[in-house]
């Protein structure tokens, strides 16, 4: 544990310091939050809120960002190494703490009891990829993810500590960016198995491998499975396509060309399609598409989750290139 006297030193080598460069600014906030993230630990109070992941923001970067603490008040895309520059998709900020509130509701009327070990690791990588989704603060959201869960853990019963995350940070991180993306024309899909690999070794002290190289996307082992399934899987549509396309009702064609290869929500695609009654639209457009297999939600297991959008299936990428085709 680092006590306060520690942080304080660390504060006071870095004033007096007679020369800086930007390997010292680093430096200085790496050792600084890293006392904070200690000090945090060894305090055993917590609130299960979107109020205390808000507060232990403030706290890590306090005196390092002038933001700490702040929820950002833009939208925001980030170049990531893991994807080959794409980014994930993070929440609005409009949303953002409707959305934080929303997980950690659904979390708390979660019921473990019955669960096997894997399913409950499994439950809490589909927790902790929804949290850090959201990406309330313009940076440090990895870490303030990573201290907030490791002390709601701690208050459910598991008995874990900040080493595995401090010793395998980019790993932690990168792990959350392949269980966040999709690229349906690229044929990927969120993929968290690395990050259940992630909490195997935390909870049941596995010995799994860390390697940040088998989640770049390209990488062959990680190339070799999808491009094995996207293509069986496209052969297998493409076939029942022709003839399914013109059975489809106009409704469902022009959601279909509407969505296309992005993600939307009701109001979105309703003002796409110039509709403005919400049932109708619903009954006539959305119900059928989705009956179809042609349009699937991206948060199935929550209807009303506040970030709710709506995304082509596999068949109704195929479908949407099978218009494209048709207006050459």
């Amino acid at each position: 544990m680092i006590s306060s006297d520690v942080r304080e030193r660390l504060k006071s080598y870095y004033i007096n310091k007679t020369t800086h460069d930007k390997d010292d600014e680093e430096k200085e906030e790496a050792d600084r939050v890293a006392a904070n993230i200690a000090k945090l630990l060894s305090e055993k109070s917590f609130s299960f809120t979107a109020l205390e992941f808000l507060n232990i923001h403030r706290h890590l970067f306090e005196g390092v960002f002038k933001h700490a603490g702040e929820v950002r008040t833009y939208d925001i895309s980030k170049k990531e190494w893991v994807l080959q520059d794409d980014s994930v998709v993070y929440g609005r900020a409009a949303d953002i703490m409707m959305a934080l509130r929303y997980d950690i509701q659904q979390e708390k009327e979660f019921n473990y009891k019955g669960l096997t070990t894997d399913e409950i690791i499994e439950h809490i990588v589909d927790f902790v990829t929804l949290l850090w989704q959201n990406h309330p603060f313009r940076e440090g959201n990895t870490r303030t993810t990573a201290v907030f869960v490791i002390k709601y853990l701690r208050s459910i019963g598991f008995k874990v500590n900040n080493d595995l995350f401090a010793n395998n940070s980019w790993y932690f991180r990168n792990a959350l960016v392949r269980a966040n993306y999709r690229n349906p024309l690229k044929g990927i899909e969120p993929n968290k198995s690395f990050l259940i690999k992630f909490f195997r070794n935390l909870i049941l002290e596995e010995e799994n491998e860390l390697k940040n190289r088998y989640m770049l996307i390209g990488y062959q082992d990680d190339c070799d499975t999808h491009t094995s399934t996207h293509t069986s899987t496209h052969t297998s549509t493409h076939t029942s396509t022709n003839n399914s396309v013109s059975s489809l009702s106009e409704n469902v064609k022009r959601l279909v060309i509407v969505i296309g290869t992005e993600e939307k929500g009701i109001k979105e695609m309703m003002d796409a399609v110039g509709l403005r009654n919400r049932p109708n639209f619903i009954e006539y457009s959305l119900t059928p598409a989705i009956n179809g297999g042609l349009v699937t939600m991206k948060y199935p297991d929550s209807p009303r989750h506040p970030r709710q959008k709506y995304l082509l299936t596999v068949k109704g990428l195929a479908v949407y290139n099978e218009f494209k085709e048709m207006k050459k």
